[in-house]
């Protein structure tokens, strides 16, 4: 078993040495050589989390060549995403099906999924550590290759939306013993500037959420002011009242009269503070014991309109065991009315916050009959706590 990691960590390092398009084809045909398997391929979901696309070593971003799409809702790449454990599906006639999730940190990046001629003792244990090692692989590749862009895009992207999409964090979900966090946007027929962003500390979660006022590429380039102010400010070292000032002030300077309601957040790791600052947003909600309440916030005026006094820091109310949902107006926007927010995360209140996120979004994007008229977005965080017992996230699960 030794020899054969071994030679797993030789092909990993293969992979790396070949360049960031080739290193999935190295992998897939090093899995066929060394457990015999008749075809091996990598499926991650679309950008709307709806479909799931295809790479094979026969299709990548190749001149006249699509990835085959396949629908997520109900499927065993569902099952597998969503549980994050390996599956044995049904053999149907090209040999045993193995799937095995492929995830990084909590980051859902996709399935690899072989079909092998047989199942010896030890081969699914390689197979799950050949998943996890792709991770590391597709994290790192991902950064020089249009590969896995052009594999996402199962529809038309707009000029705006490329804007609000390059303005997001490149995974959607983290995790860490602490917490768990899950974000999603689903854009409206006209983008509307929302955007959701997230960082990791050596001692604190940061956390954004901001709605830009106006549609289209406006409505992004107000939120690239605000989002960049926020991060330059955060990285600079600044508390977050001068975050919010930073950003308040780049979005008052832009030369439209422009604005953008949103949340900062910094929750400390070891559970000592949790604080906010709260610009005109839509309050969250929270899960506590069962029951589902809005969190009592103070409102200040959104980000872009000239206030004679400072932003608020205002302490966080968050317990070990608390979920919390923030979310953007466009979540309760005319069509989407209808749609029991509260009821929807009590009844998901056994699920993992990506499936939290997924469930909201698509009830929201289910009643708008897909046409939104304001960009829905959704942050599920589920907080642990410091120190929480029996919890790890080697492969971003629960065990």
């Amino acid at each position: 078993m030794a020899d054969d990691r071994i030679k797993l960590a030789d092909v990993l390092a293969a992979a790396e040495d070949a360049s960031p398009v080739a290193s999935l084809d190295v992998v897939a045909r090093n899995l066929r050589e060394r457990f015999g398997a008749h075809s091996v391929s990598f499926l991650f979901p679309d950008v709307v989390g709806r479909k799931v696309v295809r790479v094979t070593e026969e299709v990548g971003a190749r001149h006249g060549h699509r990835a085959d799409q396949i629908p997520l809702a109900g499927s065993v790449y569902d099952q597998v995403l969503r549980t994050q454990k390996l599956v044995q599906a049904p053999d149907d006639g090209s040999g045993r099906r193995v799937l095995a999730p492929v995830t990084n940190r909590g980051d859902t990046i996709g399935v690899l999924e072989l079909f092998l001629p047989e199942i010896s003792s030890g081969v699914l244990e390689q197979v799950e550590e050949a998943a996890h090692a792709l991770a590391y692989i597709v994290v790192t590749d991902r950064r020089f290759t249009d590969l896995y862009h052009w594999g996402q895009r199962t529809t038309q992207v707009t000029l705006a939306a490329e804007i609000q999409r390059q303005l997001l964090p490149t995974a959607p979900s983290c995790e860490a013993a602490e917490f768990a966090l899950a974000c999603a946007l689903v854009p409206a027929d006209t983008v509307a500037g929302d955007t959701y962003d997230y960082a990791l500390g050596y001692d604190t979660l940061h956390l954004a959420i901001t709605d830009a006022m106006g549609h289209d590429t406006d409505a992004s380039l107000t939120a690239t002011l605000a989002v960049n102010a926020s991060r330059g400010a955060r990285r600079a070292g600044c508390n977050l009242a001068e975050q919010a000032h930073h950003t308040d002030q780049a979005v008052q300077n832009h030369r439209a009269r422009t604005f953008a309601t949103g949340q900062l957040v910094r929750i400390a790791l070891d559970g000592s503070s949790a604080h906010l600052v709260n610009a005109g947003h839509p309050p969250p909600l929270r899960l506590r014991h069962g029951a589902v309440h809005r969190v009592d916030l103070k409102a200040d005026l959104p980000f872009g309109i000239a206030s004679p006094q400072p932003y608020r820091v205002q302490d966080l109310d968050l317990r070990p065991g608390d979920r919390i949902v923030f979310h953007t107006d466009g979540v309760q926007e005319r069509k989407a009315a209808a749609v029991d927010l509260p009821g929807l995360i009590h009844a998901t209140a056994d699920e993992h916050p990506r499936e939290v996120v997924r469930t909201l979004t698509t009830a929201i994007t289910d009643a708008c009959q897909g046409h939104l008229s304001d960009d829905a977005t959704v942050i599920c965080l589920d907080w642990h706590g410091p120190h929480p017992a029996g919890r790890h996230t080697s492969a971003g699960a629960d065990t």
